[in-house]
């Protein structure tokens, strides 16, 4: 199952319909959180993550929070859930394929465990993240932009009039169908 939004937790709309849909208890579901791309070794040692997913309902125990420097430790978890959630979207994906982690991630959920993203974490799971270029930088040297497609389209997350062009440019010119959410929205596939 995949749990796509623009602000997951933060928006009490989209929180509580994630919640709904998580395929345990909060408090009870084992969740690997892949922080963004400004993630440290220094910060998820810190617990800083660890007290954000209590914020959120998880309980400290059933969270582990990945660690670009040391991605062994986080293949073959016994998880019920893969959380990533808003920043760059091209550097976190860039910082997943560069530990090989994203080939994990598939693996994840083609094995029943359910994928909540949030905006960045989102934008990953569809096919292309091409048109994300028109809100986040792309770091230097990044060609590949297609996502993990663990969903058949791509997403324009926040959205609002404002990226109405966007949307129309896209669906006239995609490959792929293409959908939006506004922050109040999730997508539950």
């Amino acid at each position: 199952m995949l749990i796509l939004s623009s602000c997951d937790f933060r928006n009490d709309i989209a929180k509580c319909i994630i919640v709904d849909n998580l395929p345990k208890a909060i408090g009870d579901c084992r969740v690997l959180f892949i922080p963004n791309e400004k993630a440290t070794h220094e910060s998820i040692v810190s617990g800083k993550y660890h007290r954000r997913l209590e914020e959120f309902g998880f309980c400290a125990d059933n969270v582990a929070v990945f660690d670009h420097t040391c991605p062994d430790a986080f293949r073959n978890l016994d998880i019920d859930l893969i959380y990533i959630s808003g920043g760059n979207t091209f550097a976190t994906l860039q910082k997943l394929r560069d530990t090989g982690f994203d080939k994990d991630i598939i693996r994840y959920v083609q094995n029943g465990v359910c994928y909540l993203g949030g905006s960045a974490g989102a934008h990953i799971a569809s096919k292309s993240v091409a048109h994300v270029a028109a809100f986040d930088d792309v770091p230097n040297g990044m060609t590949d932009f297609s996502g993990l497609s663990l969903f058949d389209g791509v997403l324009i997350c926040h959205y609002t009039s404002e990226r109405e062009e966007l949307y129309a440019k896209l669906k006239s010119e995609s490959i792929h169908p293409v959908y939006v959410l506004t922050d109040d929205d999730v997508m539950i596939e």
